[in-house]
């Protein structure tokens, strides 16, 4: 958040949402009471992904391509959240999360009756100043401030942990692991790729996001890393014979500060793949273990 005065405001009406809703301390976050709470109604017998097809052969080729990205709508005027239901639950609870802030922001409120929502405007990377604070309010109340860094510091350093988060907070995985990078204490960095090869050809991948904590990054500066890899790289050779997870990779990386060695992670959703990575010799062990009977694919 670029704006140091909206974070904190958006923090107070979030962290006096939880808690009078409720759902401060109760797991997974209670997403449905938080809704129930700021007097919205979740539409959960229209679909408007499949609303979307009766428009489609009426519509020009743009509007075609902005109806088929919607995920949720807020109807301001009748307090009500449409959804594409195509989406796992996890995702839906962060949509409505984020169109529950388009609503409770009260700064928000001179905005459009009618708020649609698609994968751009619901990106980590989006810039648009009200997606950003919806995005904003949105995490910080799924993963309820503080006690997602708590619940974080009991853990060691695995993907498993961050696995473990997103049960407990009900999240999908890629959020769980993307907050674990930038809350860790401990020098950690996560790569998320995206295979881009036709099908039957040598992987390639497109490098779609990277984050660092900030011990990570003050050891090491930024990742040195192209936008595009090739099979030389050791992970998206993991990639290629279809690996679901991977433990104790090793890699050599570039970054700003000179060559180090990295243990890796391995750990592909079926969307994408994702490469959580430390130094050689980052202490990575906690109070707490973490046995995973089954891996969910969020």
């Amino acid at each position: 958040m670029s704006n140091l005065l909206s974070a904190k405001d958006i923090e107070k009406i979030s962290y006096e949402v939880l808690k009078q809703s409720k759902s401060l301390g109760v797991f997974p976050t209670p997403v449905d009471n938080i809704v129930k709470y700021c007097e919205l109604q979740v539409r959960e017998d229209i679909d408007i992904s499949k609303i979307h097809s009766s428009y489609l052969s009426k519509a020009n080729d743009a509007l075609q391509r902005a109806l088929s990205k919607v995920r949720g709508l807020l109807d301001r005027s009748q307090k009500e959240i449409f959804l594409d239901l195509s989406q796992l639950k996890e995702r839906r609870s962060f949509v409505k999360l984020h169109e529950v802030g388009h609503q409770i922001l009260p700064w928000q409120k001179d905005i459009h009756d009618v708020i649609d929502d698609d994968d751009d405007s619901l990106s980590e990377d989006v810039h648009e100043e009200f997606e950003v604070e919806a995005n904003y309010f949105a995490s910080i109340t799924l993963f309820q401030h503080d006690l997602f860094s708590y619940e974080l510091n009991k853990l060691d350093l695995s993907i498993e942990s961050s696995m473990h988060l997103a049960k407990t907070f009900g999240s999908s995985i890629h959020a769980a692991l993307r907050r674990y990078v930038e809350h860790s204490k401990k020098r950690c960095a996560l790569l998320v790729l995206k295979n881009i090869s036709p099908k039957g050809q040598f992987v390639k991948c497109d490098l779609k996001s990277k984050f660092q904590s900030d011990k990570f990054t003050k050891t090491f500066g930024q990742i040195l890393i192209p936008d595009t890899l090739g099979y030389t790289w050791e992970f998206v050779k993991d990639y290629y014979f279809q690996k679901k997870f991977k433990k104790n990779g090793s890699i050599t990386l570039s970054t700003e500060n000179g060559e180090a060695d990295f243990t890796y992670q391995f750990f592909n959703n079926g969307y994408n793949a994702f490469v959580f990575l430390w130094p050689i010799g980052e202490k990575k062990t906690a109070k707490t273990k973490i046995i995973l009977t089954e891996a969910r694919s969020i």
